[in-house]
């Protein structure tokens, strides 16, 4: 199936190098302040929702005790505002004292004790985007020891505040002082945002050897139509980034916003098969003492996790675009397997989409076929025709086991 882009992707893996730190093989997954919370500092009138310890320690114990870690939500991720607005007497950052006065080592060994992971954010530019201490260029050094010496496990850099000569330099130099400390700290990287996102202006594949993951486009927000610019961008541009992703390098379309205010049930399946197809990180923004069990199964869905963190770690295309306004995406997978979706740009009304494997250019056999949001299980032979009934804004989407393979010599990859 699809035999031109596996053999372009065979050629890709032996040439593509990753971040050599053996972090994030597969996407991270977690959870994230910045959506959901952004920069509430007033734990005065707001001790709940302010950026605070208290918070991360909430999150923390809600991924240990409700099913989330075991699926592979593990990382706890500080964004901006967390900071004192002076560094200390020794050059470093501090937390701020009052909404973190345990201070961020204490905060790290409490994820810890719970099998999570802590990260945090920075910037390069003179501040940070909320306007807190920044990262230059003569104190990269000094902050990767500080957040080694805090057991941080993840660092995110943004580029606020900095312009292309200084990330041109700083991203680099950030990757190897955080090797440098000896603490495997897995990298995100902002720098691609900052310059279009695209080659020439970005090289995928010096990123794929300074970062662990890096944020390609805008910020997401709480809304279908912010969703739906991303996949938009991230797809029309497929070309260009679908081969950048692989183990311990990926493309990151921004955070999950299932459990908030802006997607009804429909959307946001299909955001979670979407960022499954993309093996995107997963980073939920939401509030988990408060989300419903509606968003809550969609987030645990084993088999959507599965799809995501496939070990191959090859991204998925969006292989047709419909007049109808159906597109169906598919992302090859181990063990001959693939996954796909089928989504619906519609506003009216369920649409009845008929196609058949064979005309998605699946190789002749009988497969089995899981309904990954609804469990069902069918057999189905390249030929037959099948339908599917896609809800407005909504997806179908599908594990489909393979009965046969061809391989590629001496490649990665699976036929």
């Amino acid at each position: 199936m699809h035999f031109s882009l596996l053999v372009f992707a065979c050629v890709l893996c032996g040439s593509t190098l990753a971040l050599n730190n053996g972090l994030m093989r597969t996407p991270p997954m977690g959870w994230l302040a910045w959506e959901r919370f952004r920069c509430d500092i007033d734990c005065q009138n707001d001790p709940k929702n302010c950026i605070s310890e208290n918070l991360f320690m909430d999150m923390a114990d809600r991924l240990s005790e409700d099913g989330w870690r075991e699926l592979g939500y593990v990382y706890i991720n500080i964004d901006d505002c967390w900071s004192s607005m002076e560094r200390d007497e020794n050059g470093r950052l501090q937390p701020d004292p009052k909404r973190f006065p345990g201070g961020i080592h204490k905060l790290a060994r409490y994820m810890h004790d719970r099998g999570l992971k802590l990260g945090i954010y920075g910037d390069m530019g003179t501040h940070t985007c909320g306007g807190y201490p920044g990262t230059t260029l003569d104190k990269i050094q000094i902050d990767a020891q500080t957040f080694a010496d805090w057991e941080v496990d993840m660092f995110k850099f943004d580029g606020c505040y900095s312009n292309a000569t200084e990330q041109e330099q700083g991203y680099p130099l950030m990757s190897k002082a955080l090797n440098a400390t000896g603490r495997p700290i897995g990298y995100s990287c902002s720098w691609p945002a900052y310059v279009g996102g695209l080659p020439p202006k970005v090289n995928y594949t010096q990123l794929g050897e300074i970062c662990n993951l890096w944020r390609n486009y805008d910020d997401i927000q709480d809304s279908w139509d912010s969703v739906l610019n991303i996949i938009d961008w991230f797809f029309d541009n497929q070309d260009a980034l679908q081969p950048a992703a692989g183990p311990g390098r990926w493309n990151d379309p921004d955070m999950l916003i299932i459990g908030d205010f802006g997607l009804s049930l429909d959307q946001s399946r299909s955001q979670m098969a979407l960022w499954s197809i993309m093996a995107a990180p997963l980073f939920m923004s939401n509030d988990l003492r408060t989300i419903s069990s509606g968003a809550q199964s969609i987030l645990q869905n084993k088999i959507a996790i599965g799809i995501n963190q496939d070990a191959m770690g090859m991204a998925g295309r969006r292989i047709l675009k419909e007049k109808s306004g159906i597109e169906v995406f598919w992302r090859p997978l181990s063990n001959n397997a693939s996954a796909l979706v089928f989504f619906s740009r519609r506003t009216d009304m369920p649409y009845r989409y008929t196609s058949s494997l064979r005309q998605l250019n699946f190789t002749t056999g009988s497969y089995k076929i899981i309904d990954v949001f609804t469990g069902k299980m069918a057999s189905l032979k390249d030929s037959t025709d099948f339908v599917v009934s896609v809800n407005p804004s909504g997806v179908v989407m599908w594990y489909v086991s393979a009965p046969a393979s061809v391989f590629c010599d001496k490649c990665c990859c699976v036929l």
